[in-house]
């Protein structure tokens, strides 16, 4: 069993000045050692009101692989909590949303005994709904990861939005960089080919990360995809580009129960 260590992990949301709650401050400022993952104006914020502050960021190279780094910050979360200090990690946005570091060191603290618990924070997804105007509640969203999507079979209703994650990255299996290949966008578009047209208009969407810039939402025709330009954090957004089925079966079983509820 650990000892007086514990670990909360917040989320600062996208745009630092205006995302950040007040409980994720209050438990930068209690903790006894803070960590963390952000942008760099979050981390200046950071420094300022926590000297100590110790940017997980410093766990990348540009050859190095991603899942090494990972690996490393997740040490670096873990180690003062073992060391018995209640430890506040920050993350950009959610700490739980497309956040592989923040999950498994919950996990594992938890498993160690510890005291371990996460705050949630404002999203890339959250962003994208209001700054687009898309409601998922209206036709129903498929999310994944680009990469994941990609190397796996998956079924996508085009009925519904469909957002891929980090697509600059699609099918870059040696998790290395974060440039975009052309090639490799090809064989993503030629995979979503299954589903929508070529000239299925698709949206490039980058949130704000800054009060004073505005986001990003490029609209281009599907098969334009691999020419387009990329930021490691760029996500690939589809509209519904098919129209509902309704299910008759279901439909007639259902009047059938009303015509019974109301004798």
């Amino acid at each position: 069993m650990g000892g007086q260590g514990a670990l909360i992990v917040v989320g600062c949301g996208i745009q630092m000045g205006r995302h950040v709650s007040e409980r994720c401050v209050s438990e930068i400022r209690l903790a006894d050692a803070v960590v963390g993952l952000v942008d760099a104006f979050s981390a200046r914020w950071l420094a300022d009101l926590r000297p100590d502050f110790e940017n997980l960021g410093r766990f990348y190279g540009d050859d190095k692989d991603r899942r090494e780094s990972y690996r490393e910050m997740q040490d670096a979360v873990l180690a003062p909590v073992r060391a018995g200090k209640r430890v506040c990690a920050v993350f950009y946005g959610h700490p739980g949303v497309f956040a592989q570091v923040p999950h498994v060191a919950i996990a594992t603290a938890r498993a160690e005994g510890f005291e371990a618990r996460m705050e949630p924070g404002i999203s890339a997804e959250a962003c994208l709904y209001a700054d687009l105007g898309l409601d998922p509640g209206a036709r129903g969203v498929q999310s994944f990861e680009a990469t994941q999507f990609l190397i796996n079979r998956r079924r996508i209703d085009p009925s519904a939005m469909l957002i891929l994650w980090q697509v600059a990255l699609a099918g870059k299996l040696d998790c290395i960089g974060f440039e975009p290949e052309p090639a490799r966008l090809r064989v993503l578009v030629e995979k979503l080919r299954h589903w929508y047209e070529p000239d299925t208009e698709v949206i490039l969407y980058e949130a704000a990360q800054l009060v004073i810039e505005d986001f990003r939402a490029e609209r281009l025709p599907l098969r334009a995809l691999p020419d387009a330009a990329f930021k490691e954090y760029t996500t690939l957004v589809i509209e519904p580009a098919a129209e509902l089925e309704a299910d008759t079966d279901i439909l007639k079983r259902l009047e059938l129960v009303a015509g019974n509820c109301a004798r």
